[in-house]
């Protein structure tokens, strides 16, 4: 049976419901940065932020969506640089999310830095020994290659050059992934942190988030558009989600092992797993949310075959993954700052400036607007995207996308 050629064609008209769609993600984006401008102008008492709180919940958002837009691109990483041809009408799409997703996390890690305009002296006065310095340029620098990259798949004359800038861009995304794990395992001050193994494990845990936000994005995308969505992809994309969830549980499970062995991180343990010394919050977030619901039922889904069978219950599954991505980001980034300093180990310190207190927090609705504002600007540049531009294939049957299928 000869391959059938993929067609590509950018959404046609300006129905209701899209005009509706980009109007909501609009104002969500729009009230997401007067979000941030209220909280720039009052300052940090109306946010649950402090001294020993100093990264809220728009951090925990900022870190989900750039490592999302990481595993986002996975999907066009598998069709050219391991030569997968199923994935490869799904690769624009996967450009382009990535984008997305990177510019909506970009945006609320910089309107949460108090003063944005000071991202300038970042940019001007480069410091080589900052992780936060190399990831600017990790950032802009990913952007930049996935817009060559689409570009090498979309012009006819140029898509030979398209498997090599796809293997920069995957070697560009790796890079970009380690760096924002790099921030918390280069942070020897925490005990929360202060391990190589965040690193690979922020990067196994970008391929379950992004494919995650892609398969709603795919799902939602092909049935607003009434095009016709085969089961090979779904059920690939399924077999994938079980996969990486997989090795993102197994990479948390050695990170704590690895702490349990070490007895200078013992008391960190106890506080994120058992909630001792004030954790209580972060315990639950810890079990139930990351790994009951964002971890356990997912893998239980796909590898039951429940989610081969049910779209519905594959969107359930991806839903409960991006779940638990929030989940894990949110104890990872406020439970590291909220477990007390260990200034002199193996003594017990008081004073008035809460030594040995574990920090709390209570997140402001101000900076879950701004967090959901950088979601909602992600999925309103996609919603965009495929309408001007020839991003969705016209049809993923089976007959398409698998040139061994039979009727």
């Amino acid at each position: 049976m000869a391959k059938t050629k993929v067609k590509y064609l950018a959404v046609e008209g300006l129905p209701k419901g899209y005009l509706l769609l980009l109007g909501v993600l609009g104002l969500s984006t729009l009230i997401g940065v007067l979000s941030a401008h209220h909280m720039e102008t009052e300052g940090h008492i109306i946010t649950g932020m402090n001294n020993q709180i100093v990264w809220g919940l728009p951090h925990v958002f900022a870190v989900f969506l750039i490592v999302a837009a990481s595993g986002a691109l996975n999907i066009a990483s598998i069709s050219s640089v391991f030569k997968r041809p199923i994935y490869k009408p799904l690769a624009r799409l996967s450009g382009v999310v990535a984008i997305a997703l990177l510019v909506g996390g970009v945006m609320v890690l910089v309107l949460d830095l108090g003063r944005p305009d000071r991202l300038l002296v970042t940019i001007t006065h480069v410091n080589p020994k900052s992780i936060f310095t190399w990831n600017i340029v990790l950032y802009s620098g990913f952007i930049g290659v996935v817009v060559v990259y689409l570009w090498m798949m979309m012009e006819r004359k140029m898509n030979a050059y398209s498997r090599p800038v796809g293997i920069a861009a995957f070697i560009w995304r790796l890079v970009l992934t380690t760096g924002t794990g790099s921030i918390f395992g280069f942070l020897v001050a925490r005990q929360g942190y202060d391990a190589a193994i965040y690193a690979p494990m922020f990067i196994v845990m970008s391929f379950a988030y992004g494919l995650a936000v892609f398969i709603l994005i795919l799902f939602a995308a092909y049935k607003a558009t009434n095009r016709e969505l085969g089961d090979k992809v779904v059920q690939r994309l399924a077999a994938l989600l079980g996969i990486f969830s997989t090795g993102a549980l197994f990479f948390v499970a050695v990170y704590h092992l690895t702490n349990l062995y070490a007895t200078e991180h013992h008391g960190w343990d106890a506080f994120v797993l058992l909630g001792r010394n004030g954790g209580g919050v972060y315990a639950t977030v810890f079990w139930l949310v990351q790994v009951i619901l964002g971890s356990l039922v997912p893998i239980a889904l796909v590898f039951s075959g429940l989610a081969h069978q049910s779209r519905k219950l594959l969107g359930l599954a991806a839903a409960l993954v991006i779940l638990g991505g929030f989940g894990q980001m949110y104890v990872t980034i406020i439970g590291g700052q909220a477990y007390p300093l260990v200034l002199f180990p193996g003594s017990e310190i008081t004073s008035s400036f809460f030594d040995g207190v574990a920090g709390s927090y209570s997140p402001s609705i101000w900076e879950f607007l701004l967090g959901l504002g950088g979601f909602s600007l992600a999925l309103a540049i996609v919603a965009f995207a495929v309408k001007i531009l020839p991003f969705l294939p016209e049809s993923l049957a089976d007959s398409v996308v698998d040139p061994h299928h039979s009727d």
